[in-house]
């Protein structure tokens, strides 16, 4: 608690309920998939566990707690990139666009990010690893979104690295070039369709497992691997918690 307690929203009138007591039930129910009324009884009203994870997750309390613990502890020399498709419930697939265009693009695609796939709707989570395969970025989008158009994205956020893994699905020669610019040395498999064949140094591209064990050990945690929020915010909070307890404490 010591190490989260920096990065808790201030409370403001009356002093909140037990802050330990509160975050124990939060990641009960995330790592369990249960329904918050659901919650046992020891933890007190699930009234109270809703509202201060509704509320945290819409003031992005959980993914500043995630990225202020990597900030300070993780090691870039080697970083990864990837993407998987969290599984949406029935639940989280009802989001509408509003009529008239009333939306952006941008809005859009990241609010919509329940689109349907073949085999039914789905939600892709992309995320950015350090040397030893802990989470230092996610984002999320559209299930039918590719991995090198979404990753213009974390370009102008990624760290200071020696090397970027990644897979055939961020071969594209922009990426390569911003990669360059950054001063990262970029090991990317060619795309097969390529005519020129591009080398890349296949040892060091081993490492690229690290992300899948990472991938792997969130979907422990079943609000991680079933998407149960419509709300993007609120199901990134989710990742960014459970994140924050396998990883980083």
């Amino acid at each position: 608690m010591v190490r989260l307690r920096p990065y808790f929203p201030k409370s403001h009138g009356v002093p909140r309920v037990d802050d330990r007591r509160v975050l124990s039930e939060i990641v009960f129910i995330n790592r369990n998939g249960l329904r918050w009324c659901d919650a046992p009884k020891e933890y007190g009203p699930h009234k109270t566990l809703y509202n201060r994870w509704k509320r945290w997750s819409d003031r992005g309390g959980f993914a500043r707690i995630m990225v202020g613990l990597a900030a300070v502890a993780h090691d870039s020399k080697t970083i990864s990139i990837d993407a998987t498709y969290p599984r949406a419930h029935r639940m989280a697939s009802s989001i509408r666009v509003k009529r008239g265009g009333a939306w952006t693009s941008d809005r859009a695609e990241f609010a919509g990010s329940n689109t349907p796939k073949t085999g039914g709707m789905n939600t892709k989570l992309h995320a950015v690893i350090d040397t030893i395969g802990r989470p230092i970025r996610f984002f999320m989008t559209a299930g039918q979104v590719s991995d090198y158009t979404r990753a213009r994205a974390p370009v102008s956020s990624l760290p200071e690295a020696d090397w970027l893994l990644g897979d055939r699905g961020h071969d594209a020669n922009w990426f390569r070039e911003a990669l360059v610019d950054m001063g990262i040395t970029p090991c990317i498999p060619g795309r097969k369709s390529r005519d020129k064949i591009i080398k890349y140094d296949k040892r060091c591209y081993k490492r690229r497992n690290r992300i899948e064990t990472m991938f792997g050990r969130l979907k422990d945690w079943r609000r991680v691997t079933t998407r149960y929020d419509r709300c993007p915010k609120v199901f990134l909070s989710a990742i960014a918690l459970a994140a924050t307890v396998i990883f980083w404490l």
